[in-house]
């Protein structure tokens, strides 16, 4: 009964699961077979114990001679002893499984992420991804584990010492079918009253790691606006929610010791009942002696089929949790990006060349369009602006163009080739980006600049100097270690200007054909943004750049600008040319400069 339970719960519910375990290292298949081998060995052993203390019994009620008893009870020592070894090599093997596992599916997950789009990514959530990738695989690397011991010996152990008390006595075996019922009883409740439990503190538990990260990567703004009161009662609200679930999961998990230590005590009782009113019925000695000693190597074997299932219920208990966290990452195996690699191009004519084909845009599952019917064309070394008030689809145009999403309609093409037909990796060479809010990794500063570097691009200190300079990081130089200097999480050691002039040397030092700027001027004062520009226009005269910018004194001398409004082309000009043409732009420009000013610009 309880083995069609299981095989069914398996197959309904948590088939999913065991599907993970293919991610078990190949080398380490060949250990599986030899922990099964062992565990059956270490089985065998233990049920022999019985047997030598049945011989133990006879030879105390017939003979009683003393030597013969040291030598059987010497077997049941060195029967334990080897139970013992086998069990410990079982376990090292188990970890070194288990460990294996996790390693390889953990390498999985992370590759699997990594290739994922903005659209996948925000499906799940940063904070969901990072516990689905630690927590999620560390519990259904502890099921491995617990399995690998527990799993194969439970019904290894319960079939064979069933197969040796069925016959003794139609009583024990029915008081020992009692105790199998009521563990079954416990385990069907943990079934289907906790997993639905499970499930959702799962889900509370992302829930925690994304409002403590926020609180932690926000700290400064949270201190600044007096808000910890705001946050505490926030977290605390969420970790309310999952203390009440984890109450209520403990609660069930609750009656396992209670019923477990009752069927272990009650067990043997009844045996031992049952034993003397058998023992009682009889009237020679030899069939009371007989009796008895059937009735202590029963009693032992109950015990271990009992054992076999307290060690199944042992399993139920980190299963449920367990078949939840499988679930969870098989969604994310199962999601596959969106954007994937094209065919591949071979070496093109042109370099450096951005168009833009009659693209209209809109984000996934969204009814606006944040673009619409956007044209022009970026020759290799042109510097090409876009400017617009906010929401007017300025980076969404850029993210466009390394294929962070594609387009809804019209074309996108690099070199005269379509986006779409490039390899994702011949498409990344071709360009530098520099995003909105810049991203330092921790390590050095020189980690972070050769980490941009193309493949088979030579790193050299010469390089590395050149992109410090262009992007007016000489803060770098002073320092005592130079490049070696380290990088905090997140670059939280540095400066917002510092950041954003580092991540622009990490751009630049790809010696990319297009650099993409977006917004990337926004936290350097006047002096250095002017002075990073015209590092930009004299180093990299051949460079393609598509600049994006809040500010007018950043783009003015943009070889053309394209204003943008409500994702629509409004305006497309030299700064002069659009103070004269376009009434947004000379909205935007009247905003931060005087007339005064743009008379003279």
């Amino acid at each position: 009964m309880l083995g069609v339970i299981i095989l069914a719960y398996i197959k309904f519910r948590e088939w999913y699961m065991f599907k993970l375990f293919k991610n078990i290292d190949k080398k380490d298949i060949p250990f599986v077979f030899f922990n099964i081998i062992l565990v059956a060995a270490n089985v065998f052993l233990e049920l022999q114990i019985p047997d030598y203390m049945t011989q133990i019994t006879t030879i105390i009620g017939s003979s009683g001679i003393v030597s013969e008893i040291v030598v059987v009870g010497l077997k049941m020592l060195l029967c334990a002893i080897l139970s013992a070894l086998c069990s410990i090599v079982v376990g090292y093997f188990a970890a070194r499984i288990s460990a294996g596992f996790g390693y390889k599916l953990r390498g999985r997950v992370y590759n699997h992420v990594q290739a994922f789009s903005f659209g996948e990514i925000n499906k799940f959530s940063t904070a969901s991804l990072i516990t689905r990738t630690t927590n999620d695989i560390t519990q259904v690397q502890s099921v491995l584990t617990m399995g690998l011991q527990v799993a194969i010996k439970a019904p290894i152990m319960a079939t064979w010492a069933i197969a040796k008390i069925v016959s003794k006595s139609w009583q024990w075996s029915l008081a020992t079918a009692c105790a199998i019922l009521m563990i079954t009883v416990v385990m069907l409740i943990i079934i289907f009253v906790a997993i639905p439990r499970f499930k959702k503190v799962q889900l509370l538990n992302d829930d925690l790691n994304r409002v403590s990260r926020e609180n932690l990567t926000g700290v400064r703004v949270v201190r600044a606006f007096n808000a910890e009161k705001y946050q505490q009662d926030k977290f605390d609200d969420t970790n309310s929610e999952m203390v009440g679930n984890q109450l209520f999961i403990n609660k069930v998990m609750s009656l396992i010791d209670p019923t477990m230590n009752f069927i272990m005590s009650a067990l043997p009782l009844s045996i031992y009942f049952i034993g003397a009113l058998l023992i009682g019925s009889q009237v020679l000695f030899a069939g009371k002696l007989e009796v008895f000693s059937n009735m202590v190597v029963f009693s032992s074997y109950a015990i271990q089929v009992v054992m076999s299932f307290i060690m199944l219920i042992m399993i139920f208990m980190n299963l449920p949790r367990a078949s939840v966290s499988a679930n969870r990452i098989n969604e994310v195996l199962k999601t596959f990006p969106a954007i994937t690699d094209g065919p591949g191009v071979a070496e093109t004519k042109e370099k450096g060349v951005v168009e833009f084909k009659n693209v209209s845009f809109k984000y996934p599952d969204a009814e606006e369009y944040v673009l619409k019917d956007v044209s022009f064309v970026a020759n290799k070394g042109d510097r090409i602006a876009f400017i617009g008030s906010t929401g007017s689809g300025k980076s969404t145009l850029i993210n466009l163009v390394p294929r962070f999403y594609d387009v809804t309609d019209g074309e996108v093409l690099i070199d005269g080739v379509n986006v779409k037909d490039y390899k994702i990796e011949e498409l990344n060479n071709k360009i530098g980006f520099i995003s909105q809010r810049p991203t330092l990794f921790t390590g050095t500063v020189k980690s972070n600049l050769t980490m941009g570097m193309v493949k088979g691009q030579k790193t050299n200190d010469e390089n590395m100097d050149r992109a410090i300079n262009i992007s007016q990081s000489h803060f770098i130089n002073e320092m005592f270690d130079g490049v070696e200097h380290k990088v905090h999480q997140g670059g939280k050691n540095f400066s917002g200007g510092q950041k954003q002039r580092l991540t622009i040397a990490m751009a630049v030092a790809r010696n990319p054909e297009i650099l993409i700027f977006d917004d990337s001027f926004s936290a350097l004062d006047y002096k250095t943004d002017r002075a990073v520009r015209a590092a930009l226009k004299e180093e990299l005269s051949e460079t393609t750049c598509l600049i994006v910018a809040q500010r007018i004194g950043t783009i003015k001398d943009a070889d053309r600008i394209i204003v943008l409004d409500s994702g629509n082309v409004v305006g497309d000009g030299t700064h002069k040319e659009l103070l004269k043409s376009c009434a947004v732009y000379q909205e935007i420009a009247l905003s931060q400069l005087s007339k005064e000013e743009l008379d003279n610009a």
